[in-house]
């Protein structure tokens, strides 16, 4: 292949004279490669017709009835002693759809279904093996189990960010998001007395360390803020944002606050607003407003803090486990954005809800199906065919020196001793292909030339270099 478009026509759109001239170098470097082409044989692996997903929440629930429900058995991994993850601290959708009762549903049949065989209380501990043919370790409270499984699904979810700042566990009438869904729904006398509230908007989101918008955080308030204004006109309703996010349909929301009188103020994060308890019933905000261009004071009778969504502390060990990437906030982080968003870079690996990043419940579900659908294009066949341009050692050339292992991504090199016919011992490596993804990283490290990529032999790469000097 010679790609004209990605590497030239689209790049040099306004030099079409200079573009001819590296079209007609790419054509002349692809014409010398195919010249050294060797026929790559079909690399083909048996597949474990069985799927692991870890992960109990809505998005884990989700997929495993999913993939049950076409008629996979499935291996669902929960740590806690209960399904449902951080969803059971929450209440309705952003739509008003109650969420409890979808999540009882749910839990029923995840535990009635007789392809799902539930592990409550446990965790994976260690895994080995590819695409198809994977075998990973459960320590449950009765001890380790080993399971076959074709595919992973991570769906570990993620957790409320526990807040330092704006008086949260100092002062009295300061809430965060769920805690005050909690006492909402309770009836409690400190909510449904109050008049002033006040929600203060990301609350260790986007700021050093944790840059990343939670997404969810500003449509929460803002369906509170409503849901308030409904209860009691009279109440004075502030919220304290930096960019307001209610993206889609959500948009709705905002409209309907703006339209009850809910009051919004916009902060910078420079100037955070300041909490302080003036005596047991009240708090005295004071935060810039950018229209006045002065302090406005607001004495409130609760403040709620809309806060960040952290990554579950499970996500770097499953990356070390499967090794998987993850992001610089602790993310999963998928293999692309695009045309792989439910994929990991390894092949049978698959994500799905908090664990990928912030969102809302609707969005992990349909994530959770998303992945879903991709791991039965893995369990659907006995067989899978993989990609034939695959590491290749050359045994002739290698000494073992396993400068290889070290930077291979994908942990598929590994050394194997053997005895020569002298009666001494000599090591060359062996590449296991359903793990290597052909990237080429061992190619280039190696220093005497112990292994190639199968198609970009070094013999062919010199053969390009050559045609694009003219030489």
């Amino acid at each position: 292949m010679a790609n004209i478009r990605n590497q030239d026509s689209w790049v040099h759109s306004g030099e079409p004279e200079q573009a001819t001239r590296k079209a007609m170098d790419l054509v002349r470097m692809a014409v010398s490669k195919v010249g050294l082409l060797n026929p790559l044989p079909e690399i083909v692996v048996g597949v474990q017709q069985s799927a692991l997903v870890i992960g109990g929440g809505p998005s884990g629930m989700t997929t495993a009835l999913e993939l049950a429900d076409h008629g996979f058995p499935v291996h669902l991994v929960e740590r806690s002693n209960l399904l449902g993850g951080q969803a059971r601290f929450l209440y309705n959708t952003w739509k008003g759809e109650p969420i409890g009762p979808a999540l009882q549903e749910m839990d029923a049949r995840v535990r009635s279904h007789p392809l799902i065989t539930l592990h409550m209380e446990s965790t994976v501990t260690d895994a080995e093996g590819f695409v198809g043919n994977f075998k990973s370790t459960i320590q449950s409270p009765r001890g380790p189990q080993a399971v076959d499984h074709g595919v992973t699904v991570i769906a570990t979810g993620g957790k409320g960010y526990t807040p330092t700042e704006y008086g949260y566990g100092t002062a009295d009438r300061v809430y965060t998001s769920i805690e005050f869904d909690k006492l909402t729904m309770m009836g409690d006398r400190r909510i449904n007395d109050a008049k002033t509230f006040v929600f203060i908007q990301c609350v260790g989101s986007r700021e050093l360390g944790r840059m990343y918008c939670s997404r969810v955080c500003c449509t929460h308030s803002v369906q509170a803020a409503v849901q308030l204004k409904e209860q009691d006109p009279t109440r004075e309703i502030f919220i304290l944002y930096r960019d307001l996010r209610t993206y889609g349909e959500r948009e709705e929301l905002f409209k309907k606050a703006r339209e009850k009188g809910v009051v919004f103020i916009n902060y910078e994060l420079h100037g955070k607003p300041r909490v302080t308890q003036l005596d047991p019933r009240q708090l005295e905000v004071v935060v810039w407003d950018h229209i006045l261009h002065e302090p406005l004071r607001i004495v409130a009778d609760a403040v709620v803090l809309a806060t960040a969504i952290v990554p579950s502390s499970a996500n770097a060990d499953l990356a070390r486990i499967y090794k998987l990437s993850t992001d610089a906030d602790g993310f999963l982080l998928e293999a692309h954005a695009k045309l792989r968003p439910v994929d990991f870079a390894g092949d049978g690996l698959f994500m799905a809800g908090l664990a990928h990043y912030p969102k809302s419940v609707d969005e992990a579900v349909a994530q959770a199906k998303a992945a879903a659908g991709r791991a039965i294009t893995v369990l659907s066949s006995d067989r899978i065919g993989l990609e034939s341009t695959k590491a290749t050692p050359v045994l002739a050339n290698c000494d073992g020196c396993a400068l290889c292992l070290d930077v291979c991504p994908y942990h598929a090199i590994s050394l194997v001793e053997e005895a020569t016919a002298e009666g001494s011992r000599s090591s060359h490596i062996q590449v296991n292909v359903a793990q290597c993804k052909g990237c080429g990283m061992c190619q280039a490290t190696c220093p005497k030339d112990g292994v190639y990529v199968a198609g970009f032999s070094m013999e062919q790469i010199t053969a390009q270099v050559k045609a694009a000097l003219a030489l």
